[in-house]
């Protein structure tokens, strides 16, 4: 009977770690598709983009730091980034959300861009529109069809070249003679163009994020179910605790890695502990939501098959929800990012088991 209930046991076990292991590798394929670029295009979150010199591409969409473009890109270029720099070809369009723009190669098609500044160097070419909402922008290239421009103050070089006619607002400065076609002053473009990219960077950005922590969220509840679960239920009965947890983490770790960075030796430590005090907290995110979403169906008194699953989205949801109200939502937001860190410390504290103390395990049998 012993050894019946030993190979039983092992059984279970390994069907335990066969399970966990697929549901591992199977999310391991998932953020490889999103945060890694194949052959055929270049797409991901985060990061930078890069399609480097001698390399072709059938497209790049990206939200990350920056968006590079020395080689060939055969279709479009769209996205969100801090930066978007372009020095080889693009045969597409370019329609980007970004801080910093700066073409000093070849666009087949048009551009239309929201940024803070925006420069077509001298050499380069842009074969259709030119559509652009920005603080700051300079055309020293060409560009074969007409030009849209919103913004503070509009440079127009010595070696520009307008195809079409230039619809403007701003101060408009420099060489009017390179538009070929008329020269309309329209004092809607400004706020309106900068507006509407603007809307469009939070709502990409927005997007982006909630699918981030629903696949995190995912993967949690499905290799740690009974963890997960236990860290709603300590954000839902001891909030008071698990908040000062959470609050006293933000404040002493990242104390802790700044004071190792003043050393040499510690510095290849405190950057490794940064990395992954940033996990932590990515996961402290989605563990205060989905304690947001439990603790809601806890009181609607709902306890189906699939409760853990709508309470994440429920969380996720309302969060999101939250974050369009100034101020308030923010704060709300925080305070779920601080429960959530806390309970997940104090979940891996209380796992260890108290120091000294060996953890006991029941066999039960149906004999007896």
């Amino acid at each position: 009977m012993a050894e019946s209930l030993s190979y039983d046991r092992t059984g279970e076990m390994m069907s335990e770690l066969f399970r966990r292991g697929a549901i591992a590798l199977l999310t391991v394929l998932v953020l490889l598709s999103l945060y890694s670029a194949p052959a055929a295009a270049q797409r991901g979150i985060g990061g930078t983009i890069v399609v480097e010199e001698g390399e072709t591409v059938s497209e790049v969409s990206a939200v990350g730091g920056a968006i590079v473009v020395h080689g060939t890109v055969t279709g479009d270029v769209s996205g969100a980034a801090g930066n978007v720099l372009i020095t080889g070809t693009v045969d597409g369009d370019v329609s980007v959300a970004t801080g910093n723009m700066r073409i000093s190669g070849d666009v087949g098609g048009g551009v239309s861009a929201g940024a803070g500044s925006v420069s077509l160097e001298e050499g380069a070419t842009v074969g259709g529109s030119f559509d652009v909402g920005a603080g700051d922008v300079r055309i020293d290239g060409s560009i074969g069809g007409d030009a849209r421009v919103g913004a503070e103050t509009i440079q127009l070089g010595e070696r520009a070249s307008i195809a079409g006619s230039l619809t403007y607002d701003g101060r408009l400065e420099g060489n009017r003679d390179a538009v070929a076609g008329d020269i309309v002053r329209d004092s809607s473009l400004g706020p309106t163009t900068a507006d509407g990219f603007q809307s469009t960077i939070s709502s990409v950005v927005s997007v982006y994020a909630f699918v981030a922590n629903l696949l995190l969220g995912i993967v949690l509840l499905a290799l740690f179910p009974r963890f997960s679960e236990g860290v709603a239920d300590r954000v839902r009965t001891d909030p008071v605790k698990t908040g000062l947890a959470g609050f006293g983490l933000l404040i002493l770790v990242p104390l802790l890695l700044v004071a190792l960075l003043i050393t040499i030796i510690g510095i290849p430590i405190a950057l490794v502990g940064l990395l992954a005090f940033g996990f932590v907290a990515w996961i402290g995110i989605v563990y205060g939501r989905f304690a947001l979403g439990m603790w809601l169906l806890s009181i609607a008194s709902y306890e189906g098959a699939a409760h853990n699953w709508i309470g994440l989205l429920l969380g996720l949801f309302l969060s999101a929800v939250l974050s369009a109200i100034p101020i308030l939502g923010g704060l709300l937001n925080f305070a779920l990012f601080v429960l959530g860190v806390g309970a997940l410390a104090l979940g891996l504290y209380h796992r260890r088991g108290a120091p000294g103390v060996p953890r006991s395990t029941t066999v039960r049998t149906d004999d007896g």
